[in-house]
């Protein structure tokens, strides 16, 4: 059985992937990890030559591909769920888990965080806020299509 992660960049959907991986004794990987091993390139270099739109698509096309695979616990980058018909796919492939945190949980995350995540690396605090808060708004109804909710 393929568990799918999903839920907003920092809700620790790659920390968790990998304890859940290695629990079950399955394979885990992280959609991040795997397009820049693909394409040889960082996630912010992707978005900063092609544009969001254009990352999108690639990362729509490589989560198809590791859905083919069995047995494996996936993390998904934080809009992968809400591109095209992703979460229909998803849900129909694996088990989905949507990890939910709270807004101020999701702010305190990003800011704290040493990742590299090209759209909100340069934001203030009060914009960081406004962005959690259009974005989650805009996301959450893929999100909740999950098979599961874990509030953390």
């Amino acid at each position: 059985m393929t568990t799918v992660l999903i839920g907003f960049p920092g809700s620790g959907k790659s920390t968790v992937g990998k304890q859940l991986a290695e629990r079950l004794g399955m394979a885990f990987i992280d959609l991040d990890v795997y397009i820049e091993e693909k394409y040889h390139t960082a996630i912010p270099l992707l978005f900063e030559k092609y544009g969001e739109a254009a990352f999108r698509t690639l990362e729509y096309a490589a989560l198809c591909e590791v859905l083919e695979r069995e047995d494996v616990v996936i993390a998904t980058g934080g809009g992968a769920p809400c591109h095209a018909d992703a979460m229909d796919r998803i849900n129909a492939r694996a088990e989905s888990i949507y990890l939910r945190l709270s807004e101020d949980q999701l702010v305190e995350r990003l800011r704290q965080s040493k990742k590299k995540r090209p759209l909100t690396d340069s934001l203030s605090l009060p914009a960081l806020r406004q962005y959690v808060h259009d974005t989650l708004a805009l996301r959450e109804p893929f999100y909740l299509k999950a098979h599961t909710v874990w509030d953390l």
